[in-house]
């Protein structure tokens, strides 16, 4: 019976984590609310648990701050928006067309990330992966 559990759960979360990244876009509360919502859509209150848990870990990678300082980076550089006819999505991979910048050490980010403006909108991004990490608005 342990087993089956743990396996409806692992199962459950592998169906509701790409739902709660979808859902979780702005911000950690928001993102444990979508997940949690997703997960009990899913898996009743054991994916409750486990989808608000997954959404808040991914609901915002860079504090308000950061974002303000690398908004104002981003202006400044006057990078050209490219058009994609798919929604910008948080951990969903930009398509090879889209030209990544990298955000310089003196923006402060603990993390190296890289940046583009897609459909007029800031967008941060894994370099390593091309995964969209925030979008900043």
């Amino acid at each position: 019976m342990r087993n089956r559990v743990l396996s409806s759960a692992a199962t459950l979360v592998v169906i509701a984590l790409p739902l709660a990244l979808a859902a979780c876009q702005s911000g950690t509360t928001a993102g444990a609310a979508g997940g949690a919502v997703t997960g009990a859509i899913v898996g009743g209150p054991v994916g409750a648990a486990v989808g608000g848990v997954a959404g808040a870990a991914v609901g915002t990678a860079l504090s308000p701050e950061e974002s303000t300082r690398v908004q104002s980076y981003v202006v400044t550089q006057r990078r050209p928006s490219i058009r994609v006819a798919d929604e910008v999505v948080v951990g969903q991979p930009l398509p090879p067309r889209v030209r990544l910048y990298p955000v310089p050490e003196r923006v402060g980010l603990a993390n190296p990330y890289s940046y583009t403006v897609v459909n007029d909108r800031t967008v941060l991004v894994d370099p390593q992966t091309r995964t969209v990490v925030q979008v900043i608005d």
